[in-house]
């Protein structure tokens, strides 16, 4: 059994946990080459009121540091003490990759590309099954942090299944600058959340193997403000109030490199820029040529690649092609 039963015990990897406990949980799956245990630890905080049980993660791809700095803050500050209900923190799930500042699992396999898993499949396979039969059935609610992949750095978003509306409506309590309408991906950890009917909220913001202040303090505000919303904020802190405008990105479309060569950006992520507008440069690295990268339509930058160098086809901008400003 994972959960919580009618005596207000979490039972969680074969351990009880009562009210008003605070628990380190090592989850061991696997060993390196020396035999050595990989485990994650596991945060618990319980207050002694019943109330929701949010499983706060990070790490799913282990070269991702904003968003294990977001949950890292939010285990400092004790902001995982809730006035009711349970947090659970899981600040590096894949701690394989972290270890080695990779993306993947050491299989090679993308573990957000193999929820919920399989009992005897690949090794990112099994751990999957396990943390999706073992962990995830006691959240109710839960955010996930990532960063964008690469050099492609992420404005500060939300990212939502259009069609779920409670979704979008937890999305605005959150609070990011921008929110973007996005389907669930197969087998990603979102998708199985989805499966269990279980909301979820992915935060997107920064790049990978990049520590960004500014990221994790939009990261932090927001899970800050979704405890306030169940009402699980200790007294001690205020949520910050909401930006006096947010955006929800309805549709996007990504503007790629015509040309290789040196990429010098002149916008920013999070800019408005007009359809032709010069947002950057390509030019060879013998001053013989230079293009001008212009904006193809009126639009939000929400990601853009900050490689020094691209190739034809490149990802450089990812630009929003219509919007929707709420206050």
């Amino acid at each position: 059994m994972t959960g919580i039963d009618e005596n207000n015990i979490l039972h969680i990897l074969g351990e009880k946990i009562p009210p008003g406990a605070r628990r380190t949980l090592n989850f061991n799956l696997a060993k390196l080459y020396t035999t050595t245990s990989v485990e994650v630890p596991i945060i618990i905080q319980r207050a002694k009121k019943p109330g929701p049980c949010i499983l706060i993660t990070a790490g799913i791809h282990g070269d991702e540091i904003n968003g294990v700095e977001i949950v890292r803050q939010v285990i400092s500050k004790k902001i995982n003490k809730p006035t009711r209900g349970t947090i659970i923190c899981i600040p590096v799930i894949n701690v394989f990759g972290f270890l080695n500042m990779e993306r993947a699992f050491p299989d090679g396999r993308d573990l957000n590309r193999v929820f919920p898993g399989t009992r005897k499949g690949s090794l990112a396979g099994r751990f999957a099954y396990q943390f999706s039969n073992r962990i995830l059935p006691a959240a109710n609610f839960c955010l996930d942090f990532h960063t964008g992949g690469g050099s492609r750095f992420n404005v500060a978003q939300i990212r939502v299944d259009p069609d779920k509306k409670d979704l979008i409506e937890y999305a605005k309590i959150f609070g990011a600058p921008f929110t973007v309408y996005s389907k669930n991906i197969s087998k990603s950890y979102r998708s199985t959340c989805e499966k269990l009917n279980i909301p979820i909220l992915l935060f997107e913001g920064g790049k990978s193997q990049v520590s960004d202040k500014d990221i994790a303090r939009e990261g932090v505000f927001g899970v800050m403000r979704i405890l306030q919303h169940f009402d699980m904020l200790s007294k001690e802190f205020s949520a910050p109030p909401l930006a006096k405008m947010s955006t929800t990105i309805v549709t996007s479309s990504w503007l790629r490199a015509k040309y290789s060569g040196l990429l010098h950006l002149k916008s920013n992520c999070g800019d408005f820029v007009e359809k032709n507008e010069v947002i950057a440069t390509i030019t060879d690295p013998y001053g013989s040529f230079r293009h001008k990268v212009k904006a193809t339509n009126d639009g939000y930058i929400i990601n853009s690649n900050e490689a020094s160098l691209v190739y034809q086809g490149d990802a450089i901008f990812h630009l929003s092609t219509s919007e929707i400003k709420y206050d």
